[in-house]
């Protein structure tokens, strides 16, 4: 059942998500300041692109992760939050797109505190 709502995703938005994404790391990664932002987008995209069978556990950072997070949810996480959080509540006004839906919960959570969060 994962394999279909993966390949479901990829076409319903996944992968235009996950370039999104790939194209954010790649912008942060211009700068040396905007390295481990970028590598955080990188992370993320390769989640966003396959998300079915896999979870995300956050809260596992140390003091550098926290003001990791903390430069991330002023410059950048909000942005990324918000813009999953309206699609999520958009794929959550029909049966069908709930599972998607809740897809895009879980990767707004992840684009407010990316850093220390697992991916298993």
């Amino acid at each position: 059942m994962n394999l279909i709502g993966n390949i479901i995703w990829l076409i319903l938005g996944g992968l235009i998500a996950a370039i999104a994404w790939l194209i954010a790391g790649l912008i942060l990664c211009v700068t040396v300041i905007g390295i481990p932002f970028g590598v955080q987008c990188f992370k993320i995209a390769s989640f966003v692109l396959w998300p079915f069978e896999k979870e995300i556990e956050l809260g596992h950072f140390g003091t550098g992760g926290l003001i990791l997070n903390i430069i991330w949810l002023i410059s950048f996480g909000w942005g990324f939050a918000i813009a999953h959080f309206a699609i999520g509540a958009i794929f959550c006004l029909t049966i069908i797109g709930f599972p998607f839906g809740l897809q895009h919960f879980k990767f707004a959570q992840l684009g407010l505190i990316p850093f220390g969060a697992k991916i298993y």
